[in-house]
């Protein structure tokens, strides 16, 4: 088996692009410590043999997200954001960490408790929602987008979503290796000079995770 390249995943650059239940619920609910959904903590070994620990991300992350930024090289920045971002603002790193874990999800991955990974879903309609990955460089390679993509993809069909998209500059090849080779039917098509990314991620994907349940 080849083993899927799992380098840098992206969708456009993030927006705020929330119905009205997630924009109410954005500074409330993602600091209600209650409300935080411990289920979705894990340990998962990749396909490759790394063993990881997998939460949904936290308000009181940011100075962690902040680090892990700033560590990542100029290119996976650019794939991210589309232009140099080398510093995240005291504002993005708010809206990155206070997610309602429903709407918006961010899931992050560590390492020996170091932040190596995360990836998010913002709903942008009652059944839609835009994906976005960074994997840290020393990383890639390592089965941790591919890993993300499939969790991520549970969490939101259990929050009434059945879709995900996302876009990419062409150049980005791994992160279009990282979908064509997933476990999901994507289509792509070009618009602007990006990769525009689709697919579902409901019944086919449960049907075939079903025989692995707890293994």
């Amino acid at each position: 088996m080849t083993p899927k390249r799992d380098r840098v995943v992206s969708a456009r650059p993030d927006r705020t692009v929330l119905n009205s239940r997630a924009s109410s619920q954005v500074d409330t609910q993602a600091t209600d410590v209650s409300d935080y959904p411990r289920a979705l903590e894990c340990d998962v070994t990749t396909m490759l043999g790394t063993t990881v620990h997998v939460r949904p991300i936290r308000a009181d992350d940011g100075d962690r997200l902040a680090t892990f930024h700033q560590e990542l090289s100029p290119e996976s920045v650019y794939f991210r954001f589309f232009s140099p971002h080398p510093k995240l603002t005291p504002s993005e790193i708010h809206r990155f960490t206070h997610v309602d874990f429903a709407d918006r999800l961010a899931l992050v991955v560590e390492i020996e408790g170091q932040m190596v990974a995360i990836g998010r879903y913002d709903r942008t309609s009652g059944a839609e929602a835009e994906v976005a990955f960074v994997v840290a460089d020393k990383w890639h390679h390592h089965g941790v987008a591919t890993l993300l993509l499939e969790l991520l993809a549970q969490a939101a069909w259990m929050c009434g979503i059945n879709t995900f998209v996302a876009s990419t500059l062409l150049e980005n090849r791994e992160m279009l290796h990282v979908f064509r080779h997933s476990r999901f039917e994507v289509s792509t098509h070009f618009v602007g000079g990006l990769v525009e990314v689709r697919f579902p991620i409901g019944p086919a994907y449960h049907h075939h995770m079903e025989p692995n349940e707890g293994s």
